[in-house]
């Protein structure tokens, strides 16, 4: 990675949020109805946009990787992935916090809750596998097959208040053809902190797709260093890649403290 690029998509992304929490706080008026509290709605919505397009990118990275079988797509998924996690998470955490004072209620089964929960628990069952299975081309395969599947959640979430009856505001499009945005400073205000969070997203993503790009060719490195030495020893390949996957003892058959 091009640490001069990474730190400056850094900086980049902290001048962008200062901007944003500027004019979220300060510049953009209150909304009539709902008072200062509508103000997490230039949270939540980025958010969400920021989710979605982390999660699109784990499926596009899934299809390439069944396609090509190259390891920089199951590197560039698992680190879109873990990102957009972090921003789902955030996503329903903000939605609850702007839920309470406007629905009496932290959480309610609405169908675009319902359905970003299940997208939510999904992507989690991808975390979840990734972590504890081994660091395998078949769990990378499983894996790109679940980010895939998990992905076509998306655009049910996005069209869940059309689709099913729901509390949820539909404040961008609304049900009747309008929008809810009539202040041209609440978009100005949005689009800011739109690509605020998307430049923080792609920091993250940057910083994450770097460390697991470094761990890949650590792993490759140590295959071939084992291979070169079982080359040498007259050791089978097979028992070569156990020792330099984590040694003898993972391999079925082999005896450890054979090679020395």
């Amino acid at each position: 990675m091009n640490r001069t690029a990474a730190n400056s998509l850094g900086v980049a992304s902290l001048v962008m949020m200062l901007a944003a929490l500027f004019m979220i706080f300060l510049y953009v008026p209150s909304e009539a109805e709902q008072g200062i509290v509508q103000r997490i709605f230039y949270f939540h919505v980025p958010l969400a946009w920021v989710a979605f397009m982390a999660f699109g990118l784990v499926a596009i990275s899934g299809v390439f990787y069944l396609w090509l079988g190259d390891r920089i797509w199951d590197d560039l998924g698992y680190a879109a992935a873990e990102s957009g996690m972090v921003f789902c998470t955030l996503m329903l955490v903000s939605g609850s916090l702007w839920a309470k004072p406007i629905w009496g209620a932290w959480w309610t089964w609405d169908s675009r809750l319902t359905t970003t929960f299940v997208l939510w628990l999904m992507y989690g069952g991808y975390l979840m596998l990734r972590a504890m299975a081994d660091d395998t081309p078949q769990v990378a395969r499983f894996g790109a097959v679940v980010g895939v599947v998990a992905a076509l959640d998306v655009p049910i979430v996005i069209v869940s208040v059309r689709l099913w009856r729901t509390i949820h505001p539909a404040v961008l499009v609304m049900r009747n053809g309008g929008h809810g945005l009539e202040d041209p400073r609440m978009i100005a205000t949005l689009a800011v902190s739109t690509l605020a969070f998307m430049a923080l997203f792609a920091w993250i993503l940057l910083l994450r797709f770097s460390e697991l790009r470094a761990r890949t060719r650590l792993a490759n490195l140590a295959e071939r260093l084992a291979m070169a030495q079982a080359a040498a020893n007259d050791v089978p390949p097979r028992l070569a890649r156990g020792i330099a996957g984590g040694g003898p003892e993972n391999v079925p058959g082999a005896v450890p403290g054979a090679i020395q």
